[in-house]
C-alpha cells in the first residue's frame, strides 16, 4: 500500500487519500509521499475495514473515483492458524469495500491479489480466490466504463519484505540462513516495478478480469540467499536446509 501511494503521488491525483488500522505504518506512508510530516493531514484516515459502518462513512467523506485495495493478510502460516482473521479481512472487508464502491460510483477498482491464487490449496489461497471471484463477479455486473479488477504477481522482493527480513535477522544474528528445499523456485519483482504493473493494469484491464503480471524467470531461493549474503558482506553466512511444511 505505501509503495503504490508513492507511485500514484507521482501523478499528482486530486486527493490521495491513505487509509490504514495502523497508526505507526499509515504516518510512514504519508511521510514517504509527502517528504515532511504531516500527522493532521484530512487525507490520512485511521480505521479498520471490518469495523461495523467504517466503509461507508469512509466513502462519503473521501469521495474516491479510484480505489486501490491492498489491505489484505498476506502470510500463509497466521491465515493457516487463524482462519477466520483471514476470511474476515480478505473475504468479508473487500466485500464490503465493494459493495460501497458500487454504491458511490467508483470507476476503478483494483483488488491486489497474488499468483497463489490460482491454484488455492490453503487458507490464504482460498480467501484470496475469493476476494478475486466477489471483484470479478461484481465487475462483471456494473460493465460499462466502470471497471473491477484483480491484479495477481508473486513476492515483492523490497528491504522491508518477509524473505528479506528473515535473511537480515538470521545474517545478523550469525545463524545460518534457512531455506525449506533445494528445488524451491519462486517469482520475484521490485516493489517500484510491481506498482507500476499494478497502475498500468488498473488502466488497461477490463472489468471483471484478473490480469497476471509477467515476473520474468522463477528465481532460486539458496541461490537468492547467498547472493544477498555477499551483498550484506556476509560472505561466509552458512544456509541449511530445513522441510517441506505440508
Amino acid at each position: 500500500g505505501s509503495w503504490l501511494c508513492r507511485e500514484i503521488a507521482r501523478y499528482e491525483p486530486e486527493r490521495l487519500t491513505m487509509v490504514d488500522r495502523d497508526e505507526s505504518a499509515l504516518l510512514r506512508a504519508q511521510l514517504s509521499v509527502d517528504g515532511e510530516p504531516a500527522p493532521d493531514s484530512p487525507d490520512l484516515v485511521l480505521g479498520d475495514l471490518r469495523a461495523p459502518g467504517f466503509v461507508d462513512t469512509l466513502f462519503e467523506e473521501a469521495r474516491p473515483t479510484i480505489v486501490f485495495h491492498a489491505a489484505g493478510l498476506s502470510r500463509l502460516a497466521p491465515a493457516d492458524r487463524f482462519p477466520s482473521e483471514a476470511f474476515l479481512t480478505n473475504v468479508v472487508a473487500t466485500r464490503d469495500l465493494l459493495l460501497a464502491a458500487s454504491a458511490h460510483g467508483v470507476s476503478r477498482f483494483i483488488n491486489i491479489s497474488t499468483d497463489r491464487a490460482a491454484r488455492p490449496e490453503d487458507v490464504l489461497d482460498c480467501s484470496e480466490r475469493l476476494a478475486e471471484r466477489l471483484t470479478s463477479t461484481l465487475g462483471k455486473r456494473l460493465g460499462g466504463s466502470r471497471r473491477f479488477i484483480s491484479v495477481r504477481f508473486g513476492a515483492v522482493l523490497e528491504s522491508h519484505g518477509p524473505v528479506l527480513q528473515t535473511l537480515v535477522s538470521q545474517m545478523e544474528r550469525g545463524l545460518p540462513t534457512t531455506i525449506t528445499d533445494p528445488r524451491l523456485r519462486r517469482f520475484f519483482t521490485g516493489a517500484d516495478q510491481a506498482c507500476q504493473l499494478v497502475l498500468q493494469a488498473g488502466a488497461m484491464g477490463l472489468s471483471g478480469q484478473a490480469l497476471i503480471l509477467d515476473m520474468g524467470r522463477p528465481h532460486d531461493i539458496e541461490e537468492v540467499a547467498r547472493r544477498f549474503a555477499g551483498l550484506r558482506d556476509y560472505p561466509d553466512t552458512r544456509v541449511a536446509r530445513t522441510r517441506m511444511k505440508p
